[in-house]
Parts: C-alpha cells; sequence; structure tokens
C-alpha cells in the first residue's frame, strides 16, 4: 500500500497540482500586498483619507479610534472596510487568472474536434457520418 500511494504521489498530475497550490498561495499573497499597500492608499486618499482596513462598525454601540482598538476592548464588530479590501483582492485575482487563461488558450489552441455525424436532410436528426439510412425517419441517405 505504502508503494501504491508513493506511485501515486508521484505521477505527474499530483505534482504539478501541488506547485501550482504552492505557486498559487504566494501569487495571492502578492496580489493582498498589491491592494492593501498599492491600490487602496490612493483610494483611501481620493475619498478623503479613508482607511479601508479601519472602516468597521462596533456592535456593541460604543465609539472607537480604530478596528484595532475596538478589537483591543473585545467589542464585536462588523469590519467591512476588510471585506472591501478582500472583494478587491478577489476581483483582482480571477482577473488575473483570466488574463493567464486566456493567454494559455491562444498559445495552446484545443485539438480540433472530429466530426462523427451529419444531419440527416429529410428529418435533421443528427445521425453517424457513415449512415446509409437515417434511423429516424428511415430515408436513403446518399454518402
Amino acid at each position: 500500500m505504502l508503494k501504491e500511494f508513493r506511485e501515486f504521489a508521484m505521477r505527474g498530475n499530483v505534482v504539478d497540482m501541488a506547485i501550482g497550490i504552492v505557486i498559487g498561495a504566494a501569487f495571492g499573497r502578492v496580489i493582498s500586498s498589491l491592494v492593501n499597500d498599492i491600490i487602496m492608499p490612493p483610494i483611501g486618499l481620493a475619498l478623503g483619507r479613508v482607511n479601508f482596513s479601519d472602516l468597521f462598525i462596533a456592535l456593541n454601540g460604543n465609539h472607537y479610534a480604530n478596528l484595532a482598538a475596538a478589537k483591543a476592548a473585545g467589542a464585536p464588530t462588523i469590519s467591512y472596510g476588510i471585506f472591501i479590501n478582500n472583494i478587491l483582492d478577489f476581483l483582482i485575482v480571477a482577473f488575473a487568472m483570466f488574463l493567464v487563461v486566456r493567454r494559455m488558450n491562444r498559445l495552446f489552441p484545443p485539438p480540433p474536434v472530429e466530426v462523427t455525424t451529419r444531419e440527416c436532410p429529410f428529418c435533421l436528426s443528427t445521425i453517424p457520418l457513415k449512415a446509409s439510412r437515417c434511423p429516424n425517419c428511415t430515408s436513403q441517405i446518399a454518402a
């Protein structure tokens, strides 16, 4: 059983998947840094010096200077600023993945699909290419 597991784990697909997961996690950290450290500060500045990571609602009704102070006091919060950052994170990652997949599809187009059927000229149903008679309407079909 150990030998089988080793063969399974060393198969190309599993190793490729593991490499993809590790690279994906690292890519996610880079994108999070891009959103939090590069994109959100100018947006916050343009919106009147808003720090999105400090946008929250304290559910206990008290006012806190920032999210860290609310968390330190043990106040329950709805941290919608962090949620906005995470949405932007997701959108940027999704767009980047779209661009990568789009480029890969252009570099390696799918193989052409072999045509194995045709349309019956009488009843318009799908029939095999080599058929000489339609199984649906029983008409003779010219080859």
